[in-house]
C-alpha cells in the first residue's frame, strides 16, 4: 500500500482567534496530500481537466482529534481507501511533529464530464490511473 506523506507549515493565517488551526483549513490540507499522492503516482489532475474531466467531492468525513497551531509542521498521509468504477475513497492522517494523530478524514470523489457533470467510468476513461490505484490500494 502506497501512503503519500506531505509535511505542511501551519501559517498564522490559518488560525483562528484562539490561535488554534481553524477547522476549515484541514480541507484544504487534504487537498494537499491528495494532490501529492496522485503526483507520487505519476499523474496530475490538470491533465484530467485538459481531456474535460472533473473530480468534485461528493462525500468529506472529518474527526478533529488535537489541535495544531501556529508554527506546528504537520504531516499530511493520504491514501486510496476504495476504488470503484464510478468513485474513490481517499484517506487522511494529519498528524504533528509527535507523531500524534490531530485529524483523520476520507473524502470520496467521483468523474464526471466538465460540461455536463454526467458521470464518467474511472477505468475505462483512464486505465493508467486506475491501475495504478490499484497498485497503491496493495
Amino acid at each position: 500500500m502506497i501512503i503519500s506523506e506531505k509535511k505542511v507549515e501551519v501559517r498564522y493565517a490559518e488560525t483562528d482567534a484562539m490561535g488554534v488551526v481553524y477547522h476549515a483549513n484541514y480541507l484544504v490540507w487534504f487537498e494537499i496530500g491528495r494532490t501529492a499522492l496522485i503526483k507520487e503516482l505519476g499523474f496530475n489532475y490538470a491533465d484530467m481537466e485538459a481531456q474535460g474531466v472533473i473530480s468534485p467531492v461528493i462525500d468529506l468525513n472529518v474527526s478533529y482529534k488535537k489541535s495544531l497551531r501556529y508554527g506546528q509542521s504537520p504531516t499530511i498521509k493520504t491514501k486510496i481507501k476504495s476504488l470503484g468504477p464510478l468513485k474513490v475513497i481517499y484517506e487522511y492522517e494529519i498528524l504533528n511533529e509527535e507523531d500524534e494523530i490531530c485529524c483523520i478524514g476520507s473524502s470520496t470523489h467521483v468523474l464526471v464530464s466538465k460540461d455536463t457533470f454526467r458521470p464518467i467510468k474511472f477505468k475505462k476513461s483512464f486505465p493508467d490511473w486506475y491501475d495504478a490505484y490499484e497498485k497503491a490500494m496493495g
